[in-house]
């Protein structure tokens, strides 16, 4: 059967509880399972952020900058998969090969072109991941940007190679460029939701996600914005601070209806902070973390802390 599906009655997968019910080919799950803890969820380490945003990352932690260091930190932190570009997987993953589960960066977008019409180039392809042994392959869709007529169609192409070769794709439903930014920014509900239901058209098998945050003011008397997201926006911010943080996640996992959400941690963010999102990302019902400069940029020992708090959180998850 070309397909994962539990519809006969045997009994759940605990494991792959997040993937029930859908449609799934064979090598997908094969390749899933790999990354996947025994209660069903996910911690992945992203490093993909040197070509997002340059060489800034080796402060403060100037081990930062060594593939080595992420590498043995995946390791070391027990992490699901690590998510770098295909240099790094060809140069450095390969000595680790066997003990943490690659996931192949196949986009970018160098941080020197403005971001008014952000575009997410090919670093590499879906046959590079299967070359390699990747388990999964990442793509950035830049939702709403003015260059989306090119970003869909290289979306669409690199989906059906995963087609073709069983491999899932974990998609970065990212809202950027000029029109996200008149119509209340990348960080609003209207956008993030919006990008991640657009995750879920194009076909993702697990999508990459940020926790959204307050709309700015001026959105709620701007007519760009639909009426529809000025009240929910209204709404939101009637609610109590931290009551408006776990619904504002609520509401992102309900626009993936039912496909896996793997929250970002985003930028460099205090521990009270860090702790506070993913739990109200936990709640939620996410399939995980996907944290990157939260730990990385943190020495060795204080990164597997909070990595190991992480995952219990995770683990606490019914």
């Amino acid at each position: 059967m070309d397909g994962y599906n539990n519809a006969s009655g045997a009994k759940p997968d605990k494991a792959m509880r997040f993937f029930e019910n859908k449609h799934f080919s064979t090598g997908e799950i094969a390749r899933l399972s790999q990354i996947v803890r025994p209660g069903g969820n996910s911690m992945i380490l992203p490093y993909d952020q040197f070509i997002e945003h340059d060489n800034r990352h080796v402060s403060p932690n100037k081990l930062a900058g060594d593939p080595n260091y992420i590498c043995d930190l995946a390791v070391d932190g027990g992490y699901n998969a690590v998510a770098i570009h295909y240099g790094l997987a060809k140069r450095y993953w390969s000595r680790f090969a066997g003990k943490v589960p690659l996931l192949l960066k196949l986009n970018g977008k160098t941080s020197f072109p403005e971001s008014v019409e952000p575009f997410s180039a090919h670093t590499s392809y879906v046959e590079d991941a299967v070359r390699l042994g990747a388990v999964a392959v990442g793509y950035t869709m830049y939702y709403g940007s003015p260059l989306q007529s090119d970003d869909l169609p290289q979306l669409a192409a690199v989906r059906e190679e995963c087609d073709r070769y069983g491999m899932p794709l974990v998609v970065w439903a990212y809202p950027r460029g000029k029109d996200v930014d008149d119509k209340g920014g990348r960080d609003s509900s209207y956008a993030v939701e919006s990008a991640v239901r657009m995750a879920v058209e194009m076909g993702a098998s697990v999508i990459k996600a940020n926790l959204p945050e307050a709309a700015k003011a001026a959105s709620l008397d701007n007519p760009k914005v639909p009426d529809y997201y000025r009240n929910v926006e209204r709404e939101l911010l009637a609610l109590p601070a931290k009551e408006q943080k776990w619904e504002r996640a609520r509401r992102v996992v309900e626009a993936a209806q039912g496909m896996p959400v793997l929250f970002s941690g985003g930028s460099q963010i205090g521990d009270a902070d860090l702790f506070e999102n993913a739990q109200a990302c936990v709640d939620a019902g996410a399939f995980g973390f996907i944290f990157g400069r939260n730990m990385w940029k943190r020495e060795k020992v204080a990164a597997l802390e909070v990595t190991k708090k992480l995952q219990g959180m995770l683990d606490g998850q019914a």
